[in-house]
């Protein structure tokens, strides 16, 4: 017979676990999100019962509201770094028609067979046609997984058990601890160091030009700039000088900006380098261009085609999503990216004042500031973006990022910027809501 006690142990009224799945109210969340992760959300909810947190009539209502808007584990933030392209928010954020392409593509697709004959078809040839209209100035186009696949599998095919020439100054360190070095020399190329690090010349890359000499790589430094007593090869030189030698130039560009911007003047693109005689260009994707995760490879028709028969490269290859993606951005209309990196200051002000007012009505102590912006991702380091930002007390800062819509913003001279430039406009609404309901004066 129970004491007065047990009747009162909240682990006596946990609801059953096969009762609450069958809920009603949970079915739709079953549908959308897999019983699995829904049953995890019920499981938490009867420890809160136990432990006294929650009561018996209330674990549906807390199941419901504990679950994820989608199945994966990404949740959408708000970039107000000021970082146009934040590799740690997934840099590129794609364009509307990139996002409708993606949907498109998620069933079934053409993506390797033709409608006419039934037959086997190229594959991914939509994207890869967009990219060779895009550039005329490459004889062929590739794309791989992202821009580090598309150098491991150009060093591969070019110089495995051979030697890369590299200027000393480039051997640069693209990210989270991995260095061009050691990506390389995975490849079993020997990696064979020119010049010095301020000063490489062309008489340097022809003295160690030799028999075991498999490619010439330019890189593209992109994160740091080296200034005062420099000396620089061209790409322009090297062709020059390769050309008659049939050593293979490979420019790694890095930002993959396909033609010039007039706002990034000292940012090389894939249409110039080909121009001035590189036999291969190669580039990322989702920086400059605003496009998915992909390494584009353009160049010589021979040199192109040979790389993608390669072995490696069906293992280097892109799923029809990224396709999808890549071809819409090249085709469709001006990204996100490009966007932020042409928006007028004045319209930045204006957008960050509007925001102000709206949050300085529900009491919080917000200012419209001037502040400067960046491209990021490695691409022009030098480029300062004038831009406007909501200035809040740093204290904000991490309540933010925690909010049900995470904003994230920097931390500068002891307040947090909430940077405009890489907020799209129509995403103010949603930044000052998420600001006005986590900041706000509860009382």
């Amino acid at each position: 017979m129970p004491t007065a006690a047990t009747s009162h142990d909240p682990r006596r009224h946990v609801p059953r676990t096969d009762r609450l799945l069958a809920d009603e109210r949970l079915a739709e969340p079953i549908n959308r999100l897999g019983p699995a992760l829904v049953k995890a959300a019920v499981v938490s909810a009867q420890e809160r019962v136990r432990t006294g947190g929650l009561t018996a009539e209330t674990v549906v209502e807390a199941v419901l509201e504990s679950l994820p808007a989608n199945a994966s584990g990404l949740v959408p933030v708000i970039n107000a770094t000021g970082v146009l392209l934040h590799t740690n928010l997934g840099r590129a954020a794609l364009s509307s028609a990139a996002v409708d392409a993606v949907a498109a593509a998620a069933g079934p697709t053409d993506v390797e067979f033709d409608r006419s004959t039934g037959e086997r078809a190229r594959r991914g040839r939509g994207a890869l046609a967009a990219l060779a209209e895009a550039v005329p100035e490459a004889g062929a186009v590739h794309v791989v997984n992202n821009g580090a696949a598309a150098l491991v599998l150009a060093a591969t095919a070019l110089a495995a058990g051979r030697e890369i020439l590299i200027s000393r100054g480039e051997m640069v360190e693209i990210g989270d601890g991995f260095r061009l070095p050691d990506l390389l020399g995975s490849t079993g190329a020997r990696l064979r160091e020119v010049g010095t690090t301020n000063r490489t010349t062309l008489k340097d890359y022809l003295d160690a030009v030799g028999e075991q000499t498999g490619m010439v790589l330019k890189v593209h430094p992109s994160n740091f700039v080296v200034r005062g007593f420099t000396a620089n090869a061209s790409v322009a030189e090297l062709a020059a000088a390769l050309g008659p030698l049939g050593v293979p130039l490979v420019a790694d560009l890095g930002s993959g900006l396909l033609r010039p911007h007039r706002l990034l003047p000292d940012e090389p693109d894939a249409a110039t380098a080909l121009r001035d005689g590189a036999d291969l260009v190669t580039g990322s994707g989702d920086k400059l261009l605003g496009g998915p995760q992909a390494g584009l490879m353009l160049g010589r028709v021979e040199l192109v085609e040979s790389l993608r028969r390669h072995p490696l490269a069906r293992a280097l290859r892109v799923d029809k999503l990224t396709l999808a993606a890549l071809e819409a951005t090249v085709r469709g209309p001006a990204t996100p990216v490009i966007r932020a990196l042409e928006a007028d200051a004045e319209q930045l002000r204006r957008r960050a004042e509007a925001v102000v007012e709206s949050l300085r009505q529900s009491g919080i102590p917000a200012q419209a500031v001037p502040c400067t912006a960046r491209v990021g991702a490695g691409g022009a380091p030098e480029l300062a973006l004038p831009s406007w930002a909501v200035r809040l007390p740093a204290e904000h800062s991490g309540s933010l990022r925690r909010a049900a819509t995470p904003v994230v913003g920097r931390v500068e001279g002891g307040a947090l910027l909430l940077d405009l430039r890489s907020v799209p406009a129509a995403q103010d609404e949603s930044l000052t809501a998420a600001v006005r309901s986590t900041c706000a004066d509860p009382t």
